[in-house]
């Protein structure tokens, strides 16, 4: 037997044992044409050469079982940092119902920047916000947060979402090793029976009406945010009351070797329930886009105007 020690960066993180059975000696007096003589048998230990080649092989079996295990704790730091900073929305004005939810990539737990929040302004108008960081990991993560706050700061001047969105994009192009981030907004009046959209290269919102097919609003779309470039836009809608706005990051619908127009018709298709529980409602968008099978991590962020008391 032969045991090696598994050391990684100088410390120890287990070891190989490996064992060899001894030969079993002929039992003929002599040697027959299929019968090894005991000079062709292997010595019953391990050799030099032996040891010297399953040495190294240790050696790369340590560093790479090291670097797995500061893989998972380095994703294991991030997923808590995201779920840390990734708070419950800022409660909305009470004529405005919520829920989100957020899911790492379901094929390796892998962390993102996707990030959402809500803004009560004015009013009774509500600012809903769904964002995508690029990249993944604990910068994606920490960027996510200064972001999100960035846009609690500037939602606070009250200005137009396409305003908003240049504000952002103006303070994040100033930090060159800033990431770039899809952002979309949603300005909610229920005042006024209306939503105003603005996007920063996000995937187009859906509205959900009861007993009617989801609707993907076609936005005009700007650059990420951290461009530099600016130029965005907004779109004003209807919005009545018992209808669902469904905000999403890419990981719900993109699949890889999928065309995204492809991606979103599955998403037009689902049958979602506007009536009920919004959480029902993201469980049945979830479902049908099988997040286990997402490369990206995913966030969602629904919202319905409640009822006037009358």
């Amino acid at each position: 037997m032969l045991a090696v020690p598994l050391t990684a960066r100088g410390h120890l993180i287990g070891a190989l044992t490996l064992a060899r059975r001894a030969p079993t000696q002929p039992t003929a007096t002599e040697p027959t044409a299929t019968q090894p003589t005991n000079s062709d048998l292997p010595g019953d230990g391990f050799g030099d050469d032996d040891i010297t080649l399953i040495e190294e092989l240790a050696g790369r079996a340590a560093l790479s079982v090291d670097n797995a295990r500061r893989y998972m704790r380095s994703q294991g730091i991030a997923l808590e940092l995201q779920r840390a900073l990734l708070a419950e929305p800022a409660n909305p004005h009470p004529n405005l119902e919520i829920a989100c939810r957020y899911l790492p990539s379901g094929t390796s737990s892998v962390v993102g920047g996707d990030w959402y929040e809500s803004v009560r302004l004015p009013f009774g108008r509500t600012l809903l916000v769904i964002g995508d960081v690029m990249g993944h990991g604990v910068e994606a993560a920490v960027d996510m947060s200064t972001y999100r706050s960035m846009l609690r700061y500037v939602a606070a001047m009250d200005l137009p979402p396409h305003r908003i969105l240049r504000q952002l994009d103006s303070l994040i192009s100033e930090n060159e090793s800033a990431r770039p981030a899809t952002c979309l907004l949603a300005l909610v009046d229920p005042s006024r029976n209306r939503v105003t959209f603005s996007s920063a290269g996000h995937l187009p919102p859906a509205l959900v009406g009861p007993g009617q097919v989801t609707e993907l609003v076609s936005l005009p779309s700007g650059p990420p945010l951290g461009t530099g470039v600016g130029g965005y836009q907004q779109l004003v809608r209807e919005l009545l009351p018992g209808q669902v706005l469904l905000l999403y990051t890419d990981g719900l619908v993109e699949r890889r070797h999928e065309d995204i127009d492809v991606s979103l018709d599955r998403l037009a298709a689902v049958p979602l329930p506007a009536g009920g529980e919004l959480d029902d409602l993201i469980d049945a968008a979830l479902h049908s886009s099988s997040p286990s099978d997402a490369e990206d991590d995913i966030a969602l962020l629904a919202a319905r105007v409640r009822p006037r008391s009358t």
